[in-house]
């Protein structure tokens, strides 16, 4: 690597997106599947978060219009660089959302990018060159 800027980024979040208005159902089901606690926001009910163990990625639940899926977030500190790079890599951009910028892989796949999410960030993320 060179000693131009940098940024970073890691795995993030698991979203699983589930294609409901209503997300009790699917509440029960994920966080019983993996034994989780599940921390719904009234403020957002099309969000549910379930408490991962310290050190292991986030996992969301998110209510959504499209066919259900999961889905990862990638968190970076300059999300446009990071989207930059994986274009490089043959990444399309899709849209910007909410603050995120949504991202097909060459395979098909769709993921977001993200800012830091999770306290150890700067500490445990790959550092890429810029340049």
């Amino acid at each position: 690597m060179s000693d131009g800027p940098t940024h970073r980024s890691r795995l993030g979040c698991l979203v699983i997106d589930c294609k409901t208005s209503e997300l009790s159902d699917a509440t029960d089901f994920w966080s019983k599947t993996f034994g989780y606690r599940a921390l719904p926001d009234p403020a957002y009910p099309e969000y549910v978060m379930l408490e991962t163990p310290d050190g292991e990625p986030k996992m969301l639940l998110q209510a959504v219009d499209h066919d259900s899926r999961i889905h990862i977030d990638i968190e970076a500190d300059d999300e446009e660089a990071e989207a930059g790079r994986l274009e490089g890599l043959g990444a399309k951009r899709i849209a910007a959302i909410k603050g995120w910028i949504v991202m097909e892989a060459p395979t098909g796949h769709r993921f977001c990018i993200v800012g830091p999410q999770r306290p150890d960030f700067e500490t445990n993320a790959t550092a890429w060159d810029n340049a």
